[in-house]
């Protein structure tokens, strides 16, 4: 029973690390919906004034938007991979096609916040009905009572503070404002929907890799980073534990880290700039041909050959 139980776990623990970026977007998604929709409980106050409707509507789903975009950038190391590649060699290694990759490796995550805030926003309806209330043509509704104040009262629907008689044509306009509104959030789903499975398809088609070539490497890719982020954090706290010892003259480690750090005896104590700016991680997307994908496409391929490795 133990052995079916940890088989059982090992196979969902393999599951999730194979779709960890599919489960990353998703979960991405999620916080980006509950956030939505704390704003809108919360926080969403339709000023229901003439002008300041549309751009108090317009700024709830767009500013958000582009925020998280903004963030999603930032949140990126392969953007940072990108800026490190410009810096130091001004992008002459970089092909078209790799910038393609690279850029749309980026902008893939950070577009599913702003993407997901902007659907929820048009499907849920109210930025979009606080944003064009005013515009509504009153001559499209049957029998309006004629007024000098139209724009004010259209304006002041989505607050329900309006005259008595024209009550009865609010929830005839909230209807009309939230099909146009949800309309546009199914278009603009169906849209990026067929925007992504082409992109894909391009992807593939125009790799040099099969496609247990392209799954391996995405497995390899993974494990190295991995792997290099546990080794450069141990290697950082045998730096400093070394340069607290010259200080000090001992160094206070609990036993696991006195073990760890025995173990890393012979490391190099200062890693030189120059090293380190050659591998900025931008060199796995490099074109390739029949050899080995693992030979060829990791980041160290430039370092390994340029220091005789």
């Amino acid at each position: 029973m133990a052995a079916l139980i940890s088989e059982n776990f090992k196979f969902v623990s393999l599951f999730f690390k194979s779709k960890d970026v599919m489960i990353f977007n998703g979960l991405i998604g999620l916080g980006t919906v509950a956030s939505q929709t704390a704003y809108n409980i919360f926080a969403f106050h339709c000023p229901c004034s003439p002008k300041k409707n549309y751009l108090y509507g317009l700024a709830a789903i767009g500013v958000p938007a582009l925020a998280f975009f903004v963030i999603g950038l930032m949140l990126n190391r392969n953007t940072w991979d990108v800026v490190s590649e410009c810096r130091t060699r001004k992008c002459r290694k970089l092909s078209l096609s790799a910038a393609f990759a690279l850029l749309g490796s980026i902008l893939g995550r950070a577009v599913v916040a702003p993407i997901t805030w902007s659907v929820i926003s048009l499907l849920r309806g109210e930025a979009y009905v606080c944003a064009l209330s005013e515009f509504v043509d009153p001559s499209s509704l049957d029998h309006f009572p004629p007024s000098t104040k139209t724009p004010e009262i259209m304006a002041r629907f989505p607050c329900k503070d309006i005259p008595a008689q024209f009550m009865n044509y609010s929830r005839v306009i909230e209807r009309q404002l939230k099909y146009e509104s949800q309309l546009l959030g199914w278009l603009l789903v169906g849209i990026i929907s067929l925007s992504v499975f082409l992109l894909l398809c391009l992807k593939h088609c125009c790799s040099t890799l099969g496609y247990q070539q392209e799954e391996y490497w995405t497995q390899y890719r993974s494990n190295e980073q991995a792997l290099f982020q546990r080794t450069a954090e141990v290697h950082s706290k045998y730096h400093a534990a070394e340069c607290v010892k010259n200080f000090f003259g001992f160094v206070a480690l609990e036993d696991q880290e006195k073990q760890l750090l025995e173990d890393c005896k012979g490391a190099k104590s200062v890693i030189p700039r120059l090293e380190w700016n050659h591998v900025t991680g931008v060199y796995m997307y490099r074109e390739i041909d029949d050899t080995p994908v693992y030979s060829r496409l990791n980041k160290w391929d430039m370092y390994t050959k340029e220091n005789n490795c």
